[in-house]
């Protein structure tokens, strides 16, 4: 599948409903193109089999709870409109996307308590995020917004609104011949790139940013729990961005991302080494057992 997102053939769920990919259209007074008032996940599908998916239903209604969104589908049902949109499409391998927002209704102000909570779920067929970076290392910039505190924003939901900075930044690593951006937090920590989470390896050890201001991603879990079943020490921490200079290997993880393997951020380069390839071998392995 090819082409732009809104003229392609296939099924969208909407509301309890598969509808034609061409009529999946919401108001232009839907709330969410206003007031960010969404939230949303984003999965893979491996050989017929959503990878922790879920997991990622359970994720998009606390996220919901967490922007006072309470979103009126069951995990039960969330899944199986996931599955009837890879059924309707023919789809075994697909990436998934299942969205719920703040429809159009009697408000049209900030609040919204008026409003219909909508949900949608649309899957495509995707390859490799970051392209030919999973094989020889994506080049970061490091972005010049920074990851807000959790204290002006439910930093723990995957929100719509929480992208914005992700756009701007992933613009400018692209104009200057980058793959992604890399963003420090309010504080100054190393936080995450625009779409997935980050780690670096030192003296055999594993460091990643503590997740306390960033989204703790279920493929950075999933991660982590491989690590440790292969008795590598996990630092969970705060990590300087002066420390960069040190690391000697670095990875992204996320459900787009996968496990991608960095080569440069700014200035500092990095090893595509053995661990590094080991745990984008073993994840592959892992979503498709």
């Amino acid at each position: 599948m090819a082409g732009a997102y809104d003229d392609r053939d296939g099924k969208i769920w909407m509301d309890g409903q598969l509808v034609e990919w061409r009529d999946a259209n919401v108001h232009i007074l839907t709330h969410a193109m206003h007031y960010a008032s969404s939230v949303f996940e984003g999965e893979r599908c491996y050989n017929g089999k959503i990878f922790k998916s879920v997991e990622h239903s359970e994720r998009l209604i606390k996220s919901g709870k967490l922007l006072d969104m309470e979103i009126p589908y069951t995990i039960e049902e969330i899944e199986k409109a996931k599955y009837d949109v890879l059924k309707a499409n023919g789809w075994d391998d697909a990436y998934v996307r299942v969205i719920a927002y703040r429809g159009a209704g009697e408000d049209m102000g900030v609040a919204s308590n008026k409003n219909p909570v909508r949900m949608a779920v649309a899957a495509w067929e995707w390859g490799a995020y970051y392209g030919d970076a999973k094989m020889k290392g994506a080049k970061l910039d490091i972005a010049k917004w920074k990851r807000p505190s959790p204290e002006t924003i439910p930093t723990a939901a995957k929100a719509a609104g929480l992208y914005m900075i992700c756009t701007m930044s992933k613009h400018a690593a692209e104009a200057k011949g980058c793959s992604d951006a890399l963003f420090m937090d309010y504080r100054g920590y190393v936080a995450e790139a625009t779409g997935a989470n980050i780690f670096f390896v030192k003296d055999g050890e594993v460091h990643t940013p503590d997740p306390d201001a960033i989204l703790n991603g279920i493929t950075r879990q999933t991660v982590i729990e491989m690590l440790e079943a292969k008795g590598i020490k996990v630092n969970v921490r705060r990590i300087m961005p002066e420390e960069l200079e040190g690391f000697e290997q670095c990875w992204l993880t996320g459900t787009a991302a996968e496990v991608t393997p960095v080569g440069q951020i700014g200035d500092y380069t990095f090893e595509v080494g053995t661990l590094t390839r080991e745990i984008a071998e073993d994840y592959e392995k892992l979503v498709r057992a």
